[in-house]
């Protein structure tokens, strides 16, 4: 195998232990041992020691291991320095207007690794090499066409790349999920033409969280979609619908639901889409049937929809937790609705929401959710009705142009692994009145004089004192956790940063 180029990354899926956070920081090692013999040093998280002899076949307890690139202590103290002198001002609404071609270069090498041919005739073994030679491939045709400074952050871990495979072959309808917020870093367009063009089958994007944009510009990004990329059906979800937006108050708390996952918003249009794709070709009447169910539960009071809730836990969904066996060698099947069963696979980025949305259709919790990108590892599969079945693919994060402080934001980027947050920071509150939402006091404020202009870092500091954020030694105003605070409201939706399409602002000002 042909060693990697810098700034090469290997194995970037998550496990649940990496919610440790600050522990994981510490955990700094110079990457020598492994095979592709990097040339940069990286961060080794979460490793775990060898349960098998050297040489022995088994499972691999670093497949999922995290690598991420090791930043100077120069650049870390540079971009703090900004961080400290730069003079927040607000951001021009068309800076926050993104096209899709500046985020992929369509047409691009920012693709994604596909299957390579095999046959029968050969062995695991061999079916093995031969894809970890072209995923080495496509990893080096990418870091040959852009510099590791422009590409963010994203999955070099065959293992779950594999497992997208399987999904595809799996599914008679792709099921591509986006957050509303940041659609265009949630889309790729080289899945739309490999889903759509090479596979032939059909592709529904469901914008997702719609309750966290204004219905203004969830029609704009439908439309934005729909023009560009004909083929799709675009739908509209949310698992938590009717929520109180008030800006004094949506800090405070996250968004919540109400026991049953039940009232989702989005259910029968995607069942709408289903209904146009499959024509008749597989009996969808138990689906409508549980939506009509759902529906009415949803409007009973809360203490009848609870009993209610617990009266039909006997109806339980066949969940089937997939393994390694899964991940054998299986062709591309041309096959559609086999059985007579509708399978819809869903794929999507990490934080996009997936799980809640398969929560929502199911109409009960039976998917862990998780703000920790990579929470899910392997796919599964869950029969919605005995004639439409689910199957959840683990986020997977495609390679793009997305600059760090976007991806952090979109909770692409893991939190707990940021070494300098605070630019972060600075970035989003350039764009929405952090200050104000969250009624902070200037920390150098005097009383009776005007106040003074805010830079990141007084933002940071302002949050770790109104929310007591003390350090254990000396108890100054732990402003690292603040930042990392501030960057958790954002990705969980009450500090809310949404992306619009190009043109959205001069068109809203003609409208209005």
């Amino acid at each position: 195998i042909p060693k990697m180029k810098p700034g090469f990354q290997d194995g970037v899926r998550s496990s649940s232990n990496s919610r440790s956070g600050s522990h994981d920081r510490h955990e700094d090692h110079t990457d020598t041992s492994d095979s592709e013999s990097f040339s940069l040093q990286v961060r080794k998280l979460n490793q775990q020691p060898q349960v098998r002899k050297p040489g022995e076949h088994g499972y691999d307890p670093n497949r999922y291991r995290l690598h991420f690139d090791r930043e100077s202590r120069e650049e870390v103290e540079r971009r703090k320095k900004i961080a400290r002198e730069k003079i927040l001002e607000p951001a021009p609404e068309v800076e926050t207007e993104v096209d899709i071609e500046d985020v992929y270069k369509t047409g691009s090498a920012l693709d994604f690794p596909k299957r390579p041919p095999w046959n029968y005739q050969m062995t695991k073994d061999q079916l093995l090499a031969r894809e970890e030679k072209c995923f080495r491939e496509y990893l080096e045709n990418i870091y040959s066409t852009f510099p590791p400074s422009q590409l963010s952050y994203f999955e070099h871990n065959l293992e779950t790349w594999r497992q997208l495979w399987r999904v595809l072959e799996m599914s008679d309808i792709v099921l591509l999920i986006t957050d509303i917020r940041h659609p265009v870093i949630n889309f790729s367009p080289a899945l739309y033409d490999f889903v759509t063009k090479q596979m032939k089958r059909n592709l529904i994007l469901v914008l997702n969280k719609i309750d966290l944009a204004p219905p203004s510009l969830v029609v704009a990004w439908k439309h934005y979609f729909k023009s560009r990329f004909p083929e799709i059906h675009v739908i509209c979800f949310t698992s938590y619908p009717q929520q109180d937006q008030d800006p004094s108050t949506v800090f405070k708390k996250r968004r919540k639901r109400r026991k049953g996952w039940s009232r989702a918003m989005g259910p029968d249009q995607l069942l709408s889409a289903c209904e146009s794709i499959v024509a008749g070709r597989v009996d969808l009447s138990s689906w409508k049937e549980k939506i009509e169910r759902d529906a009415a539960t949803s409007r009973l009071p809360l203490e009848d929809s609870e009993e209610e809730d617990d009266d039909d836990e006997s109806a339980a969904v066949l969940v089937e937790h997939q393994t390694d066996v899964a991940m054998e060698a299986g062709g591309f099947s041309q096959e559609i609705y086999k059985d007579g069963i509708l399978t819809v696979g869903c794929v999507g980025f990490p934080n996009v929401g997936k799980s809640s949305l398969i929560n929502g259709l199911v109409g009960r919790k039976v998917v862990s959710v998780s703000r920790t990108p990579g929470h899910t590892k392997y796919f599964q599969t869950y029969f919605l009705t005995p004639t439409v079945k689910l199957c959840d693919c683990p986020g997977l994060i495609f390679p793009s142009l997305v600059d760090r402080k976007q991806q952090i934001l979109a909770g692409i980027y893991p939190i707990s692994q940021i070494q300098e947050p605070y630019t972060s920071v600075g970035f989003l509150a350039s764009r929405i009145p952090v200050q104000a939402l969250l009624k902070l006091k200037h920390p150098d404020a005097e009383h009776g004089k005007p106040e003074p202009p805010w830079c990141a870092w007084d933002v940071c500091e302002a949050w770790a004192e109104k929310r007591g954020y003390k350090t254990a030694k000396g108890a100054r105003n732990d402003v690292y956790r603040a930042a990392n605070s501030l960057l958790r409201l954002a990705v969980d939706g009450r500090l809310c940063v949404c992306m619009r399409p190009p043109g959205y602002s001069a068109r809203k000002g003609t409208c209005g």
